[in-house]
């Protein structure tokens, strides 16, 4: 494929990025993630959750996940801020019955103190102390995070020297704020994994839709770096990065 066939075809990927929800099902089987975390986030869940708690689901994306663990829909809540899922959240959510607020703001969330026996947040927003005023005595929180570090090679990559989005989000800060917070740590693991591309139209529309940690990214600035990503291609059959999520269960005391 010459060039100027490879920049237009990376044009399509870059003017068809958007997702519905939290969906990538368009890479699907172009790139590959997550598939070796030394935790279950959805077992931990588990471990904790009973039939008859108060859960809470912030910022829940499209609420595929929440739907998924199939809590009693009368004891289940969820907030998302983005707009686009917050209208799915109204069309998908509310109807089952499930409790839903339009919120972009973790640090005040609109609901009264200790309403929820279990807080979930998912590669969220989120405010330590905001979760410890909504969970009732013992009350359980349960989030998996994207790191401070995560894709920093992939962003260096096509954008040297580009910002860290969100400094101070990895295990040994956050420990420390929640310690302070009041809360017990039942749990806290960290890992660094693989991401890896098989195509450069994917990372182009994987860099897009994450645009907060590829900031001013397109095809055309780009454009020199993206050829030689693809010259890795041709060389390796992959693009290899590194995700960085950490893990944390804590109670309320």
């Amino acid at each position: 494929m010459d060039i100027q066939a490879l920049k237009n075809k990376w044009l399509e990927e870059e003017q068809c990025a958007h997702i519905h929800g939290w969906d990538f099902s368009h890479i699907h089987g172009r790139y590959s993630e997550e598939d070796d975390l030394p935790w279950d986030y959805r077992q931990v869940i588990t471990e904790y959750l009973t039939e008859d708690m108060d859960l809470l689901d912030y910022d829940t994306g499209g609420g595929e996940f929440l739907l998924s663990l199939g809590h009693p829909y009368e004891h289940t809540t969820a907030t998302e801020g983005f707009p686009p899922n917050v209208e799915l959240c109204r069309n998908t959510l509310e109807p089952l019955g499930i409790r839903f607020s339009e919120c972009s703001d973790a640090s005040h969330i609109p609901f009264e103190d200790n309403s929820f026996d279990i807080i979930l947040n998912r590669h969220g927003d989120f405010d330590a102390s905001e979760t410890f005023r909504l969970l009732r005595k013992r009350g359980i929180f349960i989030t998996e995070q994207v790191g401070d570090e995560n894709d920093r090679d992939l962003v260096e990559m096509v954008l040297p020297g580009a910002p860290v989005p969100f400094p101070g989000l990895n295990l040994s800060t956050q420990r420390e704020i929640f310690h302070k917070t009041g809360f017990k740590i039942l749990k806290a693991e960290e890992a660094f994994r693989p991401i890896e591309f098989y195509d450069v139209g994917a990372f182009v529309w994987f860099a897009r839709i994450i645009e907060w940690e590829f900031p001013d990214f397109s095809v055309e600035r780009c454009f020199d770096r993206l050829l030689y990503l693809q010259e890795i291609i041709d060389r390796d059959g992959r693009i290899s990065g590194t995700i960085h999520r950490y893990l944390i269960t804590a109670q309320k005391e």
